[in-house]
Formats: structure tokens, sequence, C-alpha cells
């Protein structure tokens, strides 16, 4: 018996490391250097960057700095830029919450072949996507001869643009729901059909307050790839100055014309827009983090 206590005390020492919530941590210098690389990859990628841009942007004043942002050409590339993003996050948003409610709340054949499609615009590339805009709508592609005839424009003009930026961000708030209302199951929506709530009560009381929090997630990520897309809109742009620039193919124009204050300057819009979709995306986290701990302590005090 004697001879078991030791046996014992490993056992219930190895009981004690294994608890949920025992944190098994590295030796001091070994977490500051990981804290340190961390911070310095950090630093070089993205501090860095952002700190060059603010610098060339203002290094000729302000005055030069709103006139770089504010003549035609550069309004005329922002104006496209909201519209594409005002076109484009909208209907990805009703397309991402059809293609996540049909997939996580019913089976039929083909699922996992929806599964694949959401996901092709994530692993083609983006000039290989505007490309297949071209080969549909250009005027050798598969529909053009039929366009020009009618007098369509789609190619090298707005409409590629949103076209092809709607392709390249379909999937963002898709795969951000799908897990989500995968999760939540479907006993709150058939709990609602069976006291007598409609389809559109059900999903308006029941669905959206469950995935607001994945769905604003979605619409952030959506909308800043949406502006700051840049290979697929090349492809069906045919950068026409004042007519079909965005923002990221106006920097580029201004850079190639050695304009550099003026391309830092229009560069700084969209550097804001990073700096507001990490704090929309890090508030949009903290209350998820939210519902978690509440959602747990309910659970808590029911089970309690």
């Amino acid at each position: 018996m004697a001879g078991g206590l030791p046996h014992l005390k490993i056992g219930s020492a190895v009981n004690r490391s294994s608890r949920p919530g025992h944190l098994r941590t590295e030796p001091g210098p070994v977490k500051w250097i990981l804290i340190g690389i961390a911070f310095l990859y950090l630093g070089i990628l993205l501090i860095l960057p952002l700190v060059c841009i603010l610098t060339n942007a203002f290094n000729k004043g302000i005055q030069m700095y709103w006139q770089a942002i504010s003549e035609p050409d550069a309004l005329s590339a922002i104006r496209l830029t909201l519209l594409t993003a005002l076109m484009a996050v909208p209907l990805n948003m009703i397309f991402g919450i059809a293609a996540s409610w049909a997939i996580a709340k019913f089976d039929f054949r083909g699922k996992n072949f929806l599964l694949t499609l959401i996901d092709v615009p994530l692993s083609v590339s983006p000039v290989i996507s505007g490309l297949i805009f071209v080969l549909i709508f250009g005027a050798q592609g598969a529909l053009g001869p039929w366009l020009i005839k009618h007098g369509i424009k789609i190619i090298f003009a707005p409409p590629a643009i949103i076209l092809t930026t709607i392709f390249v961000t379909f999937p963002m708030v898709a795969r951000e729901l799908i897990p989500i209302m995968k999760a939540q199951g479907n006993d709150e929506e058939e709990a609602a059909i069976t006291l007598g709530a409609s389809g559109f009560k059900m999903f308006m009381l029941v669905t959206l307050p469950n995935i607001k929090w994945g769905l604003l997630y979605g619409v952030i990520l959506c909308n800043a790839r949406a502006m700051g897309e840049f290979g697929a809109v090349s492809v069906v742009s045919g950068h026409i100055r004042g007519l079909t620039n965005t923002l990221p193919l106006h920097i580029e124009i201004l850079y190639n014309d050695y304009r550099f204050t003026a391309a830092f300057a229009v560069a700084s819009l969209l550097a804001f827009l990073a700096i507001v979709t990490l704090i929309a995306k890090s508030l949009v986290e903290s209350g998820i983090d939210r519902e978690i701990q509440l959602t747990q302590k309910d659970n808590g005090e029911k089970s309690g």
C-alpha cells in the first residue's frame, strides 16, 4: 500500500495539469523571445510600411496632400470604389445568408459541390478571375458579339469592375456564417415555427440575432476586400483615367508617373480604411467574446 502512494501522487499531478484552465507556460526567456520575434515581424511587415505611407503622404505639406486626394481623377476613383463596394457588399451579404442557411440547415444532393464553388474565388488568382470575365464579356468572348450588337458595354467599364469585385468577395460573408449556423443547429427555428411564427418573423427574431456578429464580421471583411481589390479589377478596367480606375489602380498610375507624393497621399486613404477595418474587427470580436461569456454564464446557471 505504501508502494502505491507515489503512483497516486503522480497520477494526481497529471490530473491537475490536465484540468481545464490549467496553462502550461514556457520559461520566461523563451516566452519573451517569442513575443519579441512576433512584434519584430509585425513591425517590419505592418507598422513600418504604414509609417512610410503616412510620412511620404505628408512630406510636402497638407496643401499638397489635399490637392492629391481632391483632383478630378482621384475623386472619380473614390466614387467608383465606393460605388463598387455599395453594390458588392449588400449582394454578397444576401448571397452569404442564403447560402449559409441552405448549407447549414438542410441536407441535399450537391451540398459539398456548393461548398466547393463558394471557395473557388479564394483558390483562384484574382488575375485569372478577371480574365474569366474578359473571356465571357470581351469583344472576342462568348457574349461579346451579342453585347456589342445591342450596345451594351461591360468590359473596360464600371459594370465589369462591379462584377469582378462581387466574384472575388462573395465567399467572405458565407464562410463566416456557415460554421456559426451549423453550430447553432435548428432547435430554435423549429420551436419558433411550432409556436406559429412565419418564416420571415422566425428569421428576423431568431436567426438574425444569433448570427448578427458573424454577419457583421463577414461584411467588414467583404467591404475591405472590395475597396482594396487590385488584380481582378486591373484586368477588366482598361485603366481609363477618370472613368474606370478604382483607388488601387489610381495609386499605381500615380506611382508609374513618378508622382510619388500623390501616390502615397491616395494610398493613405486605403491605409485609413485598413485601420478602421481593424478597429471594427476588434470591436466585433469583443462583442462575440462577450456574447460567448454570457451564454456560458447562462448555461452554467441553468445547469446549477
